[in-house]
């Protein structure tokens, strides 16, 4: 979606890339804040339940696209997870972090292969969005089904923890269509103008 606005303003491969970059580096910072502020507000058990960094990383791929949105699913928990750390309370935990960096990963690339159909038809946010969740989240579980004899995670703790965060998934499949279907109509006023 950024892509077609850029390309429309005619701007310079370094130009792109750098109005990329401010937007990804946005992206993973917000990705970065939310979760934090969610557990100032619900505890710990909060991340699980009202998945904070999902929302950005939703929206990263679909006003970025794939390539970047991968970039932004990977960054975001590992940011996350060294600022956290150097601050005494990793967020992810350390166990969790490669699960909850590929889970982001395919968030971002699941939505981002959509971003050009929703930047001719915002509406596409809506599949774009659900698939990358249930992409998302099966990757989750395929990993722990995986790698249960080596982690904490199993299945049934994996299975727990959709459970928990299902309302969310079910807000972020409504809400994050609806802003990058706002972003898509600025953006498309602005080229425009």
């Amino acid at each position: 979606m950024i892509e077609n606005v850029l390309v429309r303003k005619n701007l310079s491969f370094k130009l792109k890339i750098a109005v990329k970059t401010i937007i990804s580096a946005g992206i993973v910072v917000l990705a970065v804040i939310l979760p934090q502020l969610v557990h100032l507000a619900y505890g710990q058990a909060g991340g699980v339940q009202w998945l904070p960094m999902y929302l950005p990383v939703l929206i990263g791929g679909c006003i970025l696209g794939w390539k970047w949105g991968l970039g932004i699913g990977i960054a975001s928990p590992i940011v996350s997870f060294l600022i956290t750390f150097a601050l005494g309370n990793p967020m992810p935990a350390l166990a969790r972090l490669p699960f909850m960096a590929a889970e982001l990963a395919v968030f971002a690339a699941v939505s981002g292969s959509f971003a050009k159909k929703i930047s001719v038809n915002g509406w596409m946010a809506f599949p774009a969005v659900l698939l990358a969740q249930v992409a998302g989240r099966s990757v989750f579980m395929l990993l722990a089904i995986l790698f249960q004899a080596i982690t904490p995670f199993t299945p049934a703790i994996i299975w727990a923890q959709i459970q928990t965060g299902l309302l969310a998934m079910v807000l972020q499949a409504v809400i994050v269509p609806f802003i990058v279907m706002d972003l898509k109509f600025i953006l498309d006023k602005n080229a425009n103008e």
